[in-house]
């Protein structure tokens, strides 16, 4: 049997935590799958896989060979391309995982540009507010905006996202404007559902202030609560990136301008810093010198 795909399989039985579920990833029979595991298993002269009715766990030697396997692909790709033109020589399926409003407003300009530069590598999109497995999605990136990362996840920090607190000039005329954070608990505030009771924070000086805020809507989305914002529901708190256009054309009104909101980091999260493809690397590559110039700064902290 070939050893690179019975390597393939093996790596994808163990992402994917069942025979059946990595025959279907490769689109293969289970039989095929198990037939690839029991030579590994053969050419390993030991038990790679623990094997029970409910979940696949890895033995010494199946951590080993994972590892050995890992390091086949990764110089299996090298071969492959390392004889290509540069900007040719990558090619093949990238999954990146991101929120739709910084899909929509930011990322899609700068994969467009990595794209131009290599024209053979794809891009699947998977537009997403929960936080993603990666392994289980079998996503290679996601790029993620939060005030704090979860422990042992592998990241690359790419830029600071600013924040505005926001309403339509009809809300305003129908409730009055803010002038104070507090001022904020008598008004319709539109949160995010997925945080439970939401606290706004302010600082000014050296004071900061924590708001709690509530509304009659709520939802998962940035977007949607950014058009509800536009439409006059209520008040928010948007990325700059997504309202700032609205701003600039008055639909929208900036408000507690002499208060600051705690930036947040974007990430760029993987699964894997030494097992990277040459694909992945250049893209990660590519993501940490495009947010590092100036039209990652004009998209995210002053809009368009």
């Amino acid at each position: 049997m070939d050893r690179v795909t019975a390597a393939t399989v093996f790596i994808t039985i163990v992402q994917r935590g069942s025979l059946s579920a990595a025959a279907e990833t490769l689109d293969m029979s289970r039989a095929m799958v198990s037939r690839y595991l029991n030579q590994m298993e053969s050419w390993a002269g030991a038990r790679l896989l623990h094997r029970s009715t409910r979940r696949l766990s890895l033995t010494p030697a199946g951590e080993h060979a994972l590892a050995r396997c890992q390091q086949m692909m990764l110089l299996a790709a090298e071969i492959e391309h390392s004889n290509q033109p540069e900007g040719e020589a990558l090619s093949g399926l990238l999954r990146v995982s991101c929120s739709l409003s910084l899909g929509q407003s930011v990322l899609m300009v700068a994969l467009t540009v990595f794209q131009q530069r290599y024209p053979r590598v794809r891009i699947d999109l998977h537009i997403s507010n929960e936080r993603v497995n990666l392994v289980e999605e079998r996503i290679d990136l996601a790029l993620r905006i939060t005030a704090q990362l979860e422990p042992n996840l592998i990241a690359r920090p790419l830029h600071t996202c600013q924040s505005v607190i926001c309403a339509a000039p009809e809300y305003l005329a129908r409730r009055g404007t803010p002038l104070l954070p507090q001022d904020l608990a008598r008004h319709n505030c539109l949160t995010y559902s997925h945080f439970g009771k939401s606290l706004w924070h302010f600082t000014q000086g050296e004071e900061k202030e924590a708001v709690a805020v509530s509304g009659n809507l709520s939802g998962n989305d940035s977007v949607m609560l950014l058009a509800a914002t536009t439409a006059g529901a209520g008040v928010s708190m948007q990325p700059i990136y997504s309202a700032q256009p609205l701003l600039a054309s008055g639909q929208l009104v900036a408000l507690l301008p002499t208060y600051q909101l705690d930036e947040l980091g974007l990430y760029a999260i993987y699964t894997s810093r030494q097992y990277q493809s040459p694909r992945l690397r250049a893209l990660l590559d590519f993501l940490v010198e495009w947010f590092g110039g100036e039209d990652a700064a004009r998209l995210l902290n002053t809009g368009i």
